[in-house]
């Protein structure tokens, strides 16, 4: 058993008293209590719509709002803070992505995936494809579960304009090379975008070393407010796309015949913007930075370790994947007993999972599997967390 010495599960007010496992952070992440009180205190002594404002209590919102662009820029080591746009999510800003990129191409042109995808990177892109006529394809997986890059010009060729891949699996657990996927695109000319929705959250990631041209990320999924997202860009691209949505923020100028368009990042943040779940994602910013990325990492990779070593414990139960580099999420199947029976016995034990298709049905037919485990771990959590979910998985086996 390894030492927790990390587990900050006072610091969130949802663990107190009530013994609560929480292990579905994949999912959605609980939110600290600077967090919770931040996001209160905005709305009880600062709360207007930010930009234009000449009173006081606007100009408060306004700064708060650009604070918490300009942090999140420094969280990333984003170019500048205008590279940082405010969106809904992860799904929402890939969909921007699809859209504005998608204009450019034509129907000689292909789009790059993988099979790992969680939805939201892949139907914006099939839909895409539909419309346009473009090329989806996929780059595989091996039986470990890490994409299959050993004969890359099959797949990187000078038809593909566009590149999408996950950092992090949100069912494996595999956190992909980027940086030499990064690579392989740049020497191809194709613009690389990478869903961090899992990673961003999990790790210390660095936009400039990746060499990525795009990162898109959630909000709620690194201890922030549900309704907000960031999709990082570099700026001569952003500045050269098209809007994605119309009206309010995103406008210049307005006449009965023609319309203007602020400039980026505003040009992409339509109508009133989710002002205050952007400041609350700054708040979740501050915190995570108090602490450390590289400590979460370390602390996470310890306990996905161990998590690991005692579910093997267990007969008749399949851990999915085995890359060489992993975060903290693990799914798996036990032999007679289907995931949501599963969930359910351990729900008596006051123990959260999550089970499904986890948004990525492609990847579960590869595994054939329709429905599998999943538990994902974040800095609430500890060994003794993993020995409770352990002994509920044994008691439930007995009982079947």
């Amino acid at each position: 058993m390894f030492i927790n010495t990390l587990s900050k599960k006072n610091d969130f007010p949802i663990f107190d008293n009530n013994n609560l496992i929480y292990l579905d952070s994949a999912s959605t992440s609980q939110k600290p209590t600077n967090v919770i009180n931040g996001i209160k205190k905005v709305y009880e002594r600062s709360n207007a719509n930010v930009h234009r404002a000449l009173y006081n209590l606007g100009s408060e919102s306004t700064r708060l709002f650009e604070s918490a662009r300009k942090n999140i820029s420094g969280f990333i080591n984003a170019g500048s803070a205008e590279e940082i746009i405010f969106t809904g999510g992860t799904t929402e800003s890939i969909n921007l992505l699809a859209y504005t990129l998608g204009s450019r191409l034509d129907k000689n042109d292909e789009i790059l995936i993988s099979q790992m995808e969680h939805h939201a990177n892949i139907v914006p892109w099939q839909q895409l494809a539909n419309r346009s006529g473009v090329k989806l394809r996929y780059l595989p997986i091996t039986d470990s579960g890490e994409l299959d890059l050993s004969q890359p010009e099959k797949y990187f060729t000078k038809k593909t304009k566009i590149v999408s891949i996950t950092h992090m699996s949100n069912v494996l657990g595999t956190v992909n090379p980027i940086k030499k996927i990064s690579e392989i695109s740049k020497n191809i000319g194709a613009v690389f975008i990478v869903d961090g929705a899992q990673s961003v959250s999990h790790m210390s990631v660095d936009v400039k070393n990746l060499g990525c041209d795009f990162l898109a990320f959630s909000g709620h999924k690194m201890l922030g407010p549900t309704g907000v997202g960031v999709l990082w860009g570099k700026y001569d691209i952003l500045d050269s796309l098209p809007p994605f949505m119309s009206g309010g923020e995103m406008i210049e100028t307005v006449s009965m015949e023609n319309s203007t368009w602020n400039k980026v990042p505003y040009k992409f943040e339509a109508g009133t913007p989710n002002y205050v779940q952007a400041i609350g994602l700054g708040f979740a910013v501050d915190y995570l930075s108090t602490i450390g990325m590289e400590k979460i990492k370390d602390h996470e990779k310890k306990l996905t370790d161990y998590a690991i070593g005692r579910l093997e414990e267990i007969s008749g139960l399949n851990i999915h994947g085995k890359p060489s580099s992993r975060g903290g999420v693990i799914s798996f199947n036990i032999n007679n007993i289907h995931p949501q029976d599963l969930a359910q016995f351990l729900n008596e034990d006051n123990i959260c999972i999550r089970v499904g298709h986890h948004c990525a049905q492609p990847l579960l037919n590869i595994l054939g599997e329709t429905s599998t485990a999943r538990i994902s771990f974040y800095i609430y959590n500890d060994s003794s967390d993993i020995d409770k979910l352990v002994d509920s998985i044994k008691s439930t086996i007995n009982y079947f």
